[in-house]
Formats: C-alpha cells, structure tokens, sequence
C-alpha cells in the first residue's frame, strides 16, 4: 500500500503530509525534510553573525517551495547575566585551557589554520545572540520556533505569536511539560534519555505516555528520544504524541555531506552502535548525549578536570571542536548523537530516508490492524 500522508492533527495544521520533524543543523537536510512531507527545523546555534543567519534563512525560503520549516534556538527562560566573550574567557580556570590543549597534542589534532581560527568561537549559547537568531528568523517564514533549553523567554513567546508562528519547547519530564504550557507554549516536546544533545534520563517509551496524561489535551506533544524508523513513529503515535522529533537520525544523510558536514563524524556515526554514546557535560556545560570517542575518554579519566558551567564550558571547547572538526579523524570527533546511531548504516538521501520510514510506519500499522479481533 502506498502512503501518501499520515494524518495527525497537529500535521494537518500545519500542512505537512508526514509528522516527521527533523532537527538539523544543515539547511540543506531542513529543506529536504520539508520538501519530503516532514518538517526540517534548522539549529541556528552555529551562526555567531545575524547576517549569516539572515543569509541561511533566505536560502531556506526560496528552498522548501513554499512548504514549511522551523528554526531552533538555545536560550534560557531567565536571561542571564553573561558578559562578553573575552569577559567569559577570563573566567575559565587555567587547569582547564591547560588539559583541552594537552589532549588535543595527544590525540594529534593540529591547530587552526589563519581563516578557521577566525570563525572557531561559537556563541550561540549565550542569550543574546539567541535572542538575534529570533529577530532575524521573524523576518522569514519559519511557521515554528523550538527552544532546546525549555521555554523561551516570555517576550519570544509573545514575539512569536505574534508573528504567527507555533512555539515548541522541549521536556525531559512531567514537571518541565507542565511549565512550558503554564509559560505559554505550543507544543511540547517529550525528549527521552536517548536522545543526542542536551537530554534527560527517563527513556522515551516511559516519558511520553507520562506527558501525554499529564497535558491531557491541552497542547499537542511530540515524541523524541531514540527515534529513527518508522515503526517507532507508529509506536509513539500509538502512545498518544501526535509526531515524531528525530535529530541524530538525519547526520548520515547525503545532503549533510554537501552541505560541509564532517566526513569523519559521518564515517564514525556509520560504524557506531547504539552502546557508543555517553551522556557528559563536556559539551556545554548541561547534561548531553554525545558520540563516544577518544576525546569524550579523555575527559572521563582520571585527572581530568570537572566540566565547568554552561556558557564556560562552550567557550572552553569551542576551538577544540573546530580543530577536530578539521582534523577530520573518525576517532577523534566531538559530536552530540543518540543511541538511534546503532542504525544508522550508510549514507543515505532524504528522500530516500522520509520514503523508507513511510514504508515502516504502514508495516507497522498492518501488524497492529492484525492484532484486533
């Protein structure tokens, strides 16, 4: 049987064939998604310049044909008090810089050349170049805003309405879900502990049933964690999400190749399994699954120092994540993945990814049907 939608409501409102919702820091993938039938939803926290941003996003409008994208940002509910980035640089711990640079000679990873150590600090952690990334995507067409931090600031939210634009915030518990719709926002994202990047501990299949009863209706939920076939769609739409937020899923597809992804990472990710991930805060300072690798190891032997702070922390590593993404050694790689890269077996188009996890959410929507008397 060919499948030509799966219909949820919150798919429906928001005219995509698929509740596919794919968060990816390549624009190249985010179109694909949306031009597939899901919806790409573009990481901005790479970009340190709006008009860089501004650039992207003018790609993207002129590249979904007119379907719908979203954008993610990174920024706390409270606005903190953050400094600049050389105020922040000097408040990082000697003992720190010291071991980043003895394990990057260690591992062999050789420095910046002159034109990467220009763009090798990434500050799209701090809040006020979030708060640029939303200025500058409300003068596109995104039709979602998602915070990967919980919610958004109240005036995003505000601005965001305004602008006509849906609000997703991301939950690693009951607790955090209720907050999001108390603060305003549209739709909750119920992330399990398998999840890449910044995550909880409770796993995917116990979470989003609990979130589900406890919003009971109020705004619709979307299922993330883990997530990476179809049948797995069917299963947290059996549980009560209305979709599915994969992230990890996408680093191995085609277009992040052409789009300047890391062939190593891609090569890593390819011959991982699900066990080679480890949840650390050496990444940003706040609990994230990433792949393991020699240098995620160096930080977890003895000697090593605590990881500092969020946004210490990132500033800490930023050149060191630049250099080894440079260096390009699949077993050197810095790289937030979740446990679904155990699957991930090659490198593969979007297209041909939406259209296989299609074909899996029908299989699997048959074997239910055949279960019923």
């Amino acid at each position: 049987m060919t499948v030509t939608r799966i219909s949820t409501p919150l798919a429906e409102e928001f005219g995509i064939a698929y509740p596919i919702f794919a968060f990816t820091p390549s624009k190249y993938v985010a179109a694909a998604v949306t031009r597939a039938g899901g919806m790409g939803v573009l990481g901005c926290v790479r970009y340190n310049d709006p008009a860089e941003l501004e650039e992207v996003l003018t790609w993207m409008d002129e590249n979904t044909d007119g379907k719908p994208y979203g954008v993610d940002v990174v920024m706390p509910n409270k606005v903190p008090t953050e400094g600049s980035a050389v105020d922040l640089g000097a408040m990082i711990p000697e003992e720190h810089k010291s071991f980043v640079n003895r394990v990057l000679d260690d591992l062999g990873v050789p420095p910046l050349g002159d034109d990467a150590a220009k763009n090798a600090g990434v500050l799209g952690w701090l809040h006020s170049v979030a708060a640029s990334h939303v200025e500058v995507a409300l003068k596109h067409r995104p039709v979602l805003i998602a915070n990967a931090l919980g919610s958004p600031p109240a005036e995003v939210i505000e601005q965001s309405h305004a602008a006509g634009l849906k609000v997703a915030a991301l939950a690693g518990s009951v607790q955090h879900a209720l907050a999001h719709v108390e603060n305003g926002v549209d739709i909750v994202v119920a992330q399990g502990g398998e999840a890449g990047g910044h995550t909880g501990e409770v796993a995917t299949i116990v979470l989003v049933p609990e979130i589900v009863r406890a919003l009971d209706g109020k705004v619709p939920v979307l299922a993330a964690g883990g997530l990476g076939d179809g049948a797995q769609v069917a299963s947290v739409i059996g549980m009560g999400a209305q979709g599915a937020w994969m992230g990890s899923r996408w680093l191995t597809a085609q277009e992040y190749a052409d789009d300047g992804g890391s062939q190593a990472m891609q090569q890593a990710l390819v011959k991982a399994t699900s066990r080679d991930t480890v949840r650390s805060r050496i990444y940003s300072g706040k609990p994230a699954r990433l792949l393991r690798s020699k240098w995620t190891d160096a930080w977890e032997a003895e000697g090593a120092p605590d990881a500092l702070p969020m946004p210490l922390q990132n500033v800490l590593v930023a050149e060191a994540h630049q250099r080894i993404s440079e260096a390009q050694d699949p077993e050197v790689v810095a790289m937030p993945a979740g446990q679904i890269i155990g699957s991930l077996d090659g490198i593969v188009p979007v297209a041909d990814t939406m259209a296989q996890i299609v074909d899996e959410y029908s299989a699997a929507v048959e074997r239910l049907r055949g279960t019923l008397g």
